[in-house]
């Protein structure tokens, strides 16, 4: 291979690897920013920090019609409201590598919700995957249920979070095919950021103020909830969205690793080998879902 091709192939290599690098950071940016601000404040903050970055995108802000918004404001709900809720809550509970390990487990949901709810029948190989990858999120949540009756309940948010991403991706795919990427986004951030807000409002007196945590989640804000979602916008553009949707694989890999080494987090190796099952699970029900 030439020394161009080379180079090419590596860029390349590092567009895929983006988004997924950077929603890894995810849950340690919500494991630095509950420091400080209470867990209801944490998803309007990063919606509206999103919301605002997109608006310096042009292809972001065209106008959708009428028509479009009532499946808007259920995806706004869904995708970003109640999921992203979730998770700052389930932080408290939970250890975020465990958060960014089960996250590994989304392509399981979306199959799933697509067959038990749109009757889509999956073929014997889909369910293979699917069995394999669900034997991985079991192995992971197991030591963590030996925490008690929270860390149970920091599991069902996460779990929750989950099955909203399952429907959310099957509403948003025609959305965005239809209008676009990030015009879709752009205006579910909107709705999202409307419903959350008012929550968040209440508890601005709860906030022990530090610019760490702030800077944490200004960071989970422009960077995962807008600049992410344009990378892969563009990988989707340029590799096709089933090549681009390898990036998500990153997403476990980098939560673990933040947690383990910045945060301490003690990890088991039970949950390990679970992240690394339900990813391979995930990858033969999607392989099975596109042959």
């Amino acid at each position: 291979m030439s020394d161009a091709r080379t180079s090419e192939a590596r860029t390349d290599l590092a567009r895929l690897a983006v988004p997924g690098l950077i929603w890894g950071t995810s849950f340690y940016f919500i494991a630095e920013g509950l420091k400080a601000f209470p867990a209801i404040m944490i998803t309007p903050m990063r919606i509206g920090l999103g919301f605002a970055t997109l608006a310096f995108v042009p292809a972001a802000r065209m106008r959708l019609p009428r028509e479009a918004w009532p499946r808007l404001f259920l995806l706004g709900l869904i995708w970003m409201a109640v999921p992203l809720t979730m998770f700052p809550f389930a932080g408290e509970r939970v250890a975020s590598s465990v958060s960014g390990m089960l996250n590994g487990a989304i392509p399981l949901f979306v199959a799933t919700v697509a067959t038990l709810v749109y009757k889509r029948r999956p073929s014997r190989s889909q369910l293979y995957g699917l069995a394999v990858g669900f034997g991985g999120v079991v192995l992971i949540a197991l030591p963590t249920l030996d925490d008690g009756s929270s860390s149970a309940i920091g599991l069902l948010l996460i779990f929750i979070a989950l099955a909203c991403y399952g429907f959310a991706l099957d509403l948003a795919a025609p959305l965005q095919r239809e209008y676009g990427a990030l015009p879709v986004l752009w205006n579910t951030q909107l709705v999202a950021f409307v419903l959350t807000a008012p929550f968040g409002l209440v508890k601005v007196g709860d906030v022990e103020f530090a610019w760490k945590p702030f800077l944490m989640i200004v960071a989970m804000g422009v960077f995962g909830t807008a600049l992410a979602y344009v990378a892969m916008a563009a990988n989707a553009g340029r590799f096709g969205s089933t090549r681009a949707s390898v990036t998500t694989y990153l997403i476990p890999v980098v939560s673990l690793i933040l947690g383990a080494v910045i945060l301490d987090e003690a990890v088991e190796i039970v949950s390990v080998l679970g992240c690394a099952v339900t990813l391979w699970g995930a990858y033969l029900a999607g392989r099975a879902a596109t042959n």
